[in-house]
């Protein structure tokens, strides 16, 4: 609970629309709340400027629900990842102002919605690179970063990347998402003075190997400001991308 919501919590003690049990009760659960499967960490936003996501992936329906409720119960924003339709449809049920952002497996809900800022550009090699670009804008989205993508131009087609060469160099921050070879980032990158966040795919035939390819050549990318996340992790990346853009707003 930040600053601001402590006070709105005691006005509320004040102006009686909240009893001085209840508050007790919201003030027991911080700095986490045990619900003996997950400790839900509810001081995440004052540490870290954005509350505790949700992985669903490895998590029973059940479980997910009880960490959303959790969250939602102190009024914080909701992020789930990795949502399948029917983890969907029960959150969606808990609370039915959550949005199911299908192709970014995705569940978001916002008590406040955001006042974007800054400017985050998300790029993809290919169309099947877009779930984990999806997943990327989702969440630099909820966080409040502004956030526009531009898809399919890898290099297989590489003037299509120089239509869109004046955009990109406008961009705070480029988050490039590419399978395959992998080689986007470093194309981009030799041709901007903006910090790249490169994501590998899991797209991609036999020697692929499932991403590995395309994560190796993004780490021995040649040009430099490449900074490369794991595997398919739209997520973290966002995370990142959304640090350095508010940054750049702040300064």
């Amino acid at each position: 609970m930040n600053l601001a919501r402590l006070r709105s919590l005691l006005h509320k003690v004040q102006t009686k629309k909240v009893t001085i049990e209840e508050a007790l009760d919201r003030l027991r659960t911080l700095p986490y709340e045990n619900l003996g499967y997950a400790l839900v960490d509810h001081h995440r936003e004052l540490r870290q400027g954005f509350p505790e996501a949700i992985l669903c992936e490895g998590k029973t329906v059940p479980q997910i629900l009880g960490i959303a409720r959790g969250i939602l119960k102190k009024g914080l924003p909701l992020l789930a990842t990795r949502v399948e339709p029917k983890v969907a449809r029960a959150l969606k049920r808990l609370n039915p102002r959550v949005v199911y952002h299908q192709t970014a497996r995705m569940v978001a809900f916002q008590p406040t919605p955001p006042n974007p800022k800054g400017d985050i550009l998300i790029i993809t090699a290919g169309t099947a690179d877009i779930p984990t670009a999806e997943e990327a804008r989702v969440t630099a989205s909820v966080m409040g970063s502004q956030v526009e993508t531009i898809y399919d131009i890898g290099v297989a087609g590489v003037h299509r990347l120089f239509d869109h060469l004046d955009r990109i160099r406008r961009a705070r921050v480029l988050v490039v998402v590419a399978g395959m070879d992998g080689v986007l980032p470093s194309v981009v990158s030799g041709l901007v003075d903006r910090p790249i966040i490169a994501i590998p795919t899991s797209r991609g035939y036999g020697a692929h190997f499932g991403g590995l390819a395309p994560l190796l050549t993004m780490l021995n990318a040649c040009s430099g400001g490449v900074g490369v996340v794991n595997i398919d992790n739209g997520f973290g990346a966002a995370c990142l991308a959304h640090r350095i853009n508010i940054l750049s707003v702040k300064g």
